[in-house]
């Protein structure tokens, strides 16, 4: 679609992202335009012979869009119309409806659709994603239709059962329902895709099913499109695979790259509803994923060889019910993954919490254990840290903490793991590492602070020092508890040995040793720690 479009917004309301992205993928290019009170007609008409638009002899939009949101009344609404109808008469003008949610959207008033075409809009938009194929269907009525409109079929409104074909097998509909149950049960996104293909292959038949997702890796301006899920006829979902098949899996090769989509799974992906062509010999169904206002990406089946027909609107109607919960399914899986993410994550300095850090741990002892090797330990406290907030105030203090966890992480490996302990308190995890090490590695990271200057985000040159204490396991400690408190206590000594300075943990006495290796034993047995 090589046409523009008018966008009116409101002057003192941003156009919505959703909307202008959903343009930009169909590949509208979108001229902005906000209405003004005061010397409008100037104004516009200076910038559309600027663009070289209508009044030079340049191609008219396509349409006018206008967002049309919540609480909206009707003299803005004239105001936009008589506006549109003045600068570009004859174009059609569309209403493009704002949703908002949770506190937005209480007690503000929607116009239904009647109401905005009596008033002078010729179609209406409810979500972005129905913005594309309602242009081609503009686009394909002024000229040579280009776009066949029975590639297109039309999103049911209905969302929940009753968008199933009514004449649904009872065999099938069960299916249905388990693929969809299935969905609540992962937390992943590839689990939830692979799955979601297992169960759509029982459904409807194809030579192959796939998923695809726009890539996060380029950002959210990305129109690329990344196949996480492929499923063939007969392809095993365990351990049962080709030589081919475990070369990629072995290699990382994606089992479809990057550009392997069809034409149709673009179309879909770029908002211009449920696509069914034939092309390249071949039948394609493709369903947008939609979760919200947002596509995140498209199911595409293939149809091939001599003996492939087209896909019946049974197959087009139920592949587009279960496209929803299956959207649902990717959208939480990224969520849950984000919350887990969070959940271990101090939100300040964005390093490790303590949670995250009792799981780490517990995971290098027994590693330790195992292998005979050694875990270190250091905890860190910054030497009167509340001299700072108390002389520069607290958003200066939580500054210098975020520079702070900056200072140690280019101080250690990757393999390393840095947690906020609390308050101006760090505990530093070094797998594999004894206490000569550890002790180095202490030593560097409070030579590297002595010689920092904090700014403390207002340009400041502010010069801090920090206490450390070193515990390694086995030496001074045989549980991760008790590694921890080791070396808290050692850096209690670096602070009474007047700061500034790292301290080490006391060894194990044999009755100690004696003791921990008693407890040890018992957990082996019992397969759980006893301490806690």
């Amino acid at each position: 679609m090589s046409s523009h479009v008018i966008l009116l917004t409101d002057a003192h309301e941003a156009p919505a992202y959703e909307l202008i992205e959903a343009l930009r993928a169909a590949g509208v290019k979108t001229l902005i335009e906000g209405l003004r009170e005061v010397e409008v007609e100037v104004a516009l008409t200076k910038q559309k012979k600027d663009q070289g638009v209508s009044d030079l002899g340049g191609p008219p939009p396509l349409a006018v869009l206008y967002e049309v949101v919540p609480g909206a009344d009707m003299v803005e609404l004239h105001t936009a119309i008589n506006h549109a109808k003045a600068f570009w008469p004859g174009v059609p003008l569309v209403a493009c409806r704002r949703q908002m949610n949770g506190y937005q959207s209480l007690n503000l008033r929607s116009l239904d659709g009647a109401t905005l075409k009596r008033i002078g809009f010729l179609a209406i938009a409810d979500k972005s994603a129905q913005l594309p194929a309602l242009l081609r269907e503009i686009e394909g009525g002024e000229s040579s239709g280009e776009l066949r409109l029975s590639e297109v079929v039309e999103r049911p409104v209905a969302r929940g059962c009753s968008s199933l074909p009514p004449k649904i097998k009872f065999n099938d509909l069960r299916a249905a329902f388990d693929l969809v149950a299935s969905l609540h049960f992962i937390s992943d996104q590839s689990g939830a895709a692979n799955t979601a293909l297992t169960g759509l292959e029982q459904l409807i038949k194809a030579d192959r099913w796939a998923i695809y997702l726009f890539s996060e890796e380029k950002g959210i301006e990305s129109s690329t499109l990344e196949a996480i899920a492929v499923r063939r006829p007969g392809q095993q979902s365990g351990g049962s695979r080709s030589e081919e098949e475990w070369r990629r899996v072995l290699t990382g090769e994606a089992d479809l790259p990057i550009g392997s989509e069809t034409r149709a799974a673009k179309r879909a992906a770029a908002g211009m509803g449920i696509i069914k062509r034939k092309e390249r010999g071949q039948f394609v169904l493709a369903v947008p994923l939609i979760c919200g206002e947002r596509i995140l990406g498209v199911i595409e089946g293939v149809r091939e060889g001599s003996g492939a027909h087209a896909f019946k609107k049974t197959d087009v109607a139920l592949l587009d019910s279960l496209s929803l919960p299956i959207a649902s399914a990717l959208a939480n899986a990224v969520r849950i993954a984000e919350a887990e993410r969070l959940s271990q994550t101090d939100d300040l300095t964005k390093l490790h919490n303590a949670r995250y850090l009792r799981q780490f741990l517990l995971n290098e002892i027994r590693r330790a254990r195992r292998y005979g090797s050694s875990v270190a330990a250091l905890f860190l406290d910054l030497d009167d840290f509340k001299r700072v907030n108390d002389e520069h105030g607290h958003l200066v203090g939580s500054h210098v903490l975020m520079e702070m966890a900056a200072v140690i992480l280019s101080s250690i490996r990757d393999t390393d793991a840095v947690a906020r302990y609390g308050g101006d308190e760090f505990v530093i995890v070094l797998p594999d590492t004894g206490t000569e090490l550890a002790g180095t590695v202490a030593e560097r990271i409070r030579q590297k602070i002595l010689r920092h200057q904090f700014t403390g985000g207002r340009r400041l040159q502010l010069s801090m020092t920090a206490s450390f204490g070193v515990a390694a396991f086995p030496k001074h400690a045989s549980s991760p508890q008790q590694l921890i408190a080791c070396a808290d206590t050692a850096m209690y000594e670096a602070k009474a040995a007047n700061k500034n300075c790292v301290r080490f943990a006391a060894d194990l006495t044999p009755k100690q040793a004696a003791v921990d290796q008693l407890i040890e034993s018992l957990e082996l047995e019992a397969g759980t720690p006893l301490q806690g």
